[in-house]
């Protein structure tokens, strides 16, 4: 019984449905206009797609078990430690830095734009690094395993990325004046949204959601971020607001010639759960180890993924070079699709 209780407790957990069953139980219903109670009735919706899309993809025959496997036991693994890493971050920034900010804000409609603004710059900060320093890589790579998209990849993680994205994140906010409540509001929106972004063909096949695609983020863009096309490569950082991808002109439309090919550049045995999660440390410690003199091993560690002592350099940046260099002498006259075209 005890086992029962406790599988209970986590399928009650992971689907969000406790916040619910507790209003129930209490009967307590005025709580659901509460903003507490409000964002508890929200919860569900994600877990609720996932089973959606899983049910759609077996009634299509489109379901591979290797989709889910690894997110679900990467889940399984991080379910405890991650999220109490993250917390820890998150309290330890606000503690440390919030005597140090610019000014104080207030939970009202006009700093809640302010301060979403200000979210997308630290979430953009933490995931430009996170693709563009090796050692963040290696924390985030993780993410971007899965040779498919579907809502399991929004749980795939490694355990210490959470806390290193939270560091940032939440520095930067409260250095900027967002007050703690507001900080909590707006992650809980930029994590809601943000898994959603992963929802996979199986439920929303055109992942543009028609006029919105020129507003925000959405699952057609973040599917861009995923892909290991050279075109598409480092791109879409953002997570919601696209503004900050704009600045600085990491903004890629999905282009309709272009099909999304999902995973990472190496390659990845992804029935192997220490190849998906460890991998990365483990290249980066071969090539640390093999690096001649002390200020190549500290370049591997800090310069991005693909950069080379011996000026061999296979980064995104120089293979997306080399990829539009070869569209210009394939089709000399065509125009070549950037970073800057406009969404077809």
């Amino acid at each position: 019984m005890g086992l029962l209780h406790t599988l209970y407790d986590e399928l009650i957990g992971f689907m969000g449905l406790r916040s619910l069953l507790d209003i129930y139980q209490t009967g307590n219903y005025k709580v659901l206009l509460t903003l507490n109670g409000l964002l508890g009735a929200v919860s569900p919706i994600l877990p609720l797609l996932l089973v959606i899309e899983i049910i759609r993809a077996v009634t299509y025959r489109r379901f591979k078990i290797e989709d889910y496997r690894m997110p679900f036991i990467i889940f399984v693994i991080n379910r405890t430690i991650g999220r109490f890493l993250s917390i820890a971050a998150v309290a330890v920034c606000i503690g440390v830095f919030e005597k140090y900010a610019l000014f104080k804000t207030s939970f009202t409609w006009y700093w809640l734009i302010y301060g979403y603004i200000i979210w997308e710059l630290g979430h953009f900060l933490y995931h430009y690094w996170g693709h563009t320093v090796r050692l963040f890589w290696c924390l985030h790579a993780t993410h971007h395993m899965p040779q498919s998209m579907n809502l399991s990849v929004s749980y795939a993680h490694f355990f210490l990325e959470g806390a290193y994205a939270d560091v940032i994140r939440t520095t930067v906010c409260t250095l900027a004046g967002v007050n703690p409540p507001l900080l909590f509001f707006i992650m809980f929106i930029d994590g809601t949204w943000g898994g959603f972004i992963h929802v996979g063909e199986n439920i929303i096949r055109d992942g543009r959601l028609g006029f919105l695609n020129k507003w925000i983020l959405t699952p057609s863009h973040h599917r861009v971020h995923h892909a290991k096309n050279p075109l598409y490569m480092d791109t879409n950082f953002c997570n919601l607001l696209n503004i900050w991808d704009r600045v600085f002109g990491t903004f890629q439309y999905e282009d309709a010639n272009v099909s999304i090919e999902y995973g990472v550049s190496r390659d990845v045995n992804n029935r192997n759960f220490f190849d998906i999660y460890f991998g990365e440390f483990y290249y980066l410690a071969l090539d640390v180890w093999r690096a001649p003199g002390i200020l190549n091993k500290i370049r591997y560690i800090f310069m991005p993924p693909g950069w080379s002592h011996t000026g061999a350099h296979k980064t995104a940046v120089v293979v997306k070079r080399a990829y539009l260099e070869s569209l210009k002498q394939e089709q000399p006259t065509a125009p070549v699709t950037t970073l800057y075209e406009t969404e077809q």
